[in-house]
């Protein structure tokens, strides 16, 4: 290919004036061996904080010096060809903006084919080419690495992996048939399918050595250094032993191995997602058919999946979920006051040493690196708080997540004491005790009693309020909602709770805290539940008051399965605990009466110690016992399915709307980014508001649509 042959795609540049170019800087570099490597540095030319991505000029760009390379490898000039990207990023993937922007499915096709005309360049350069993965290599970022003959990463490097089913396409140029066969289709199913189903996961760059993606890894230092040495050593002949790959067209037990790995991620799609997204059927339809075709073959496939995949109301929806929400509207909460305001948090104190208390401490010991102190009753419970915290430290070594240095600093931070005068010089107090209002107030009042003015005092509540909380103390200005989300290392949300008197010096630290935690935070009124769990309580209600008026609890379980949730509301109800679950919807009945209907059956299973409905049968099925349905009464009004589906689907958009209504947020978008983060909304739904303006609910509810066209 000649390098005016990438002049076609010249079209697709014209339909994105405003890309952001992703250069690729050459230079030749002289290796201990007397050999030529060209280096190519993929950089757009800005800080860490704006990643490197793939839009059109910069493939055309990046195709067009492949090319040169590549006459100069004929030529004898170079030796070798590397890859790298500036600090912190080889590729982050495709410009989803650009994406976005390519309307048509003509477009699409070519975008696709642009990609594949490029790297496979990369793939058959003439002469062996290597791709050094200094750090974020997602989507079409991996990919470049895998088209290369070589790879190395960083003990650096995070934010490695193919998150496609996760945004609504495939891996469009090269994945899904290259990884399989470089580190087993097993492997490649976590990476392209469980990983990204399961939050987005990524690798980081030990767990990508360990796969297989990676043949060498080096320390960041002289990372790039360390990966020309040992390319020359590659080109003189040193092996590069590769034990996870695989070929399926000559090896029967590796295609036996394809079909299993396959019809195992397809359970699990089913299981996560009801196979309501289209995305993760594709890549699993392409993986398959990769087994017995060839590369070119397979890239036909996937441009073909990539081009039908973009025209898709759930690829749109994914789209201003991640790219709307996720990646812009999180990193600028609406209603935030001016992070100058904030103070800085050298020392925090955590009440409580159960187990929500030694997350707290743990997260924040870790991310923060300062003092936390430990409280409770007796030096028993101090103690086992602190042996918790410790023994996740020393899982955390163990998994090679945390270096033993880093290990023993962060167990130093976290101390443990009988009394509150500890927290005297604490700049930050959070709660974690009993989810009781008088509790609560209680502590606050002697955490106040003895900490500085400006000590802010924040909760943990789920839902109950945050201003009868501070009302009896003398500065109720300093406290604050800092609602976390369990589990507390990885969900990603934390709501802050704004009451009445709450000061914007107050905010400004907790959302300032909440940043260097690597959390979203979402302001939200003082309101019962405030958001994820009033949204999630309207929604379970929903379908408990069916089973409850007589519905088969089959049918009520799976009524909403058309939505592709994450789980079912009776595994949902199982998992965060049906007390909890009731604890909650008192509060939300006591402040908003009906909508929320307290359970009388859910009462009768907390009553007789019972943690879910349903018990596991030998066979893998599920049942209710008879000894539990003794304990449960039914009215006589069953819904269908389709009926229980509707009627969820209205009273989401009615609570929607009344919280709209009353301030919680300040726009359905705050919802939806609250649900996606917290909840794990799915995002082919595009969000709760999108979801409900699409079937119709807002309309049928509210008059209107939540979202304009």
């Amino acid at each position: 290919m000649a390098a005016q042959d990438f002049d076609r795609f010249g079209v697709l540049a014209d339909q994105v004036p405003d890309e952001i170019v992703t250069h690729t800087l050459v230079s030749d570099v002289q290796l201990p061996s007397g050999k030529t490597l060209a280096l190519l540095t993929l950089d757009n030319g800005l800080d860490h904080s704006k990643p490197t991505t793939l839009g059109p000029a910069t493939l055309i760009e990046l195709g067009r010096e492949l090319t040169r390379q590549k006459e100069r490898a004929a030529a004898g000039d170079i030796a070798a060809l590397a890859v790298t990207g500036k600090p912190h990023f080889l590729v982050a993937g495709a410009d989803l903006t650009t994406v976005k922007t390519l309307k048509n499915s003509d477009s699409g096709a070519l975008m696709a084919e642009l990609g594949h005309a490029a790297y496979d360049l990369l793939a058959d350069l003439g002469v062996p080419t290597f791709a050094f993965i200094n750090g974020v290599a997602l989507g079409g970022g991996l990919e470049i690495a895998l088209a290369s003959t070589y790879r190395t990463v960083s003990t650096g490097a995070n934010g490695i992996g193919l998150p496609e089913a996760f945004i609504g396409l495939v891996p469009g140029w090269g994945g899904v048939y290259r990884l399989p066969r470089l580190i087993g289709p097993e492997a490649a199913m976590t990476v392209m399918i469980e990983n990204p189903l399961n939050n987005n996961r990524s690798l980081n760059g030990t767990t990508a050595h360990q796969l297989g993606i990676a043949d060498a890894i080096f320390e960041p230092a002289d990372f790039v250094e360390q990966s020309l040495a040992w390319a020359d050593s590659v080109l003189a002949g040193a092996s590069v032993e590769r034990p996870n790959a695989v070929d399926p067209a000559t090896d029967a037990a590796a295609a036996e191995r394809w079909d299993a790995a396959a019809a195992k991620a397809r359970a699990f799609v089913e299981s996560k997602t009801a196979n309501a997204a289209p995305a993760p059927g594709k890549v699993l339809d392409v993986f398959e058919a990769g087994k017995t075709i060839s590369q070119a073959e397979s890239a036909r496939l996937e441009c073909a999946a990539l081009t039908e995949l973009m025209q898709t109301p759930q690829f749109q929806d994914t789209v201003y979920a991640f790219l709307d929400l996720v990646q812009k509207r999180a990193k600028r909460p609406a209603g935030a006051p001016d992070q100058k305001l904030a103070r800085p948090v050298t020392k925090i104190g955590v009440v409580g040493a159960g187990l929500m208390a030694g997350q707290f401490a743990l997260l924040f010991a870790k991310a923060l690196k300062v003092p936390v102190i430990i409280t409770d009753i007796d030096q028993a419970r101090v103690d086992k708080g602190l042996a918790y915290i410790h023994g996740e430290i020393d899982k955390l070594l163990a998994k090679k997540r945390i270096s033993a240095d880093a290990a023993n600093r962060t167990k130093g931070l976290v101390t443990g004491s009988v009394t509150k005068d500890a927290f005297a010089d604490a700049d930050l107090v959070i709660e974690a005790v009993f989810e009781e209002l008088q509790v609560k107030k209680q502590v606050f009042a002697e955490v106040e009693a003895v900490v500085s003015p400006e000590c802010i005092l924040a909760t943990n509540t789920s839902s109950l309020s945050v201003t009868e909380m501070a009302a009896d103390l003398k500065h109720p200005e300093r406290v604050v909602g800092f609602h976390f989300f369990n589990p507390v290392a990885v969900m990603p949300l934390i709501e802050i709770v704004r009451a009445p008197k709450t000061d914007d010096v107050v905010l400004a630290t907790a959302f300032a805290v909440a940043k260097q935690l690597r959390k979203t935070a979402v302001l939200v009124k003082d309101s019962a539940a405030f958001v994820v769990n009033r949204v999630l309580l309207r929604l379970m209600g929903e379908v408990s008051n069916a089973f409850d008026d007589g519905t088969d609890a089959e049918v009520a379980d799976n009524a909403l399965r058309p939505m592709g949730l994450p789980m079912s509301p009776f595994t949902l109800l199982a998992m965060v605990g049906i007390p909890v679950a009731q604890h909650v919807m008192e509060s939300l009945h006591e402040a908003f009466g009906d909508r929320f209907r307290v359970s009388a059956n859910q009462q009768a299973l907390i009553d007789n110690g019972l943690k879910s409905l349903w018990v596991k049968n030998d066979d893998g099925t599920r049942s209710i016992p008879d000894s539990t349905l003794a304990l449960l009464q039914f009215g006589n009004s069953p819904s269908t399915s389709e009926e229980l589906l509707v009627r969820t689907q209205d009273a989401l958009a009615q609570e929607i709307g009344m919280m709209l209504d009353e301030g919680v947020v300040a726009g359905p978008e705050d919802i939806d980014l609250c649900m996606i983060l917290g909840a794990g909304w799915p995002m082919h739904l595009g969000g709760i508001t999108p979801y409900l303006d699409r079937v119709g609910a807002s309309e049928r509810v509210r008059g209107a649509k939540f979202h304009t066209a």
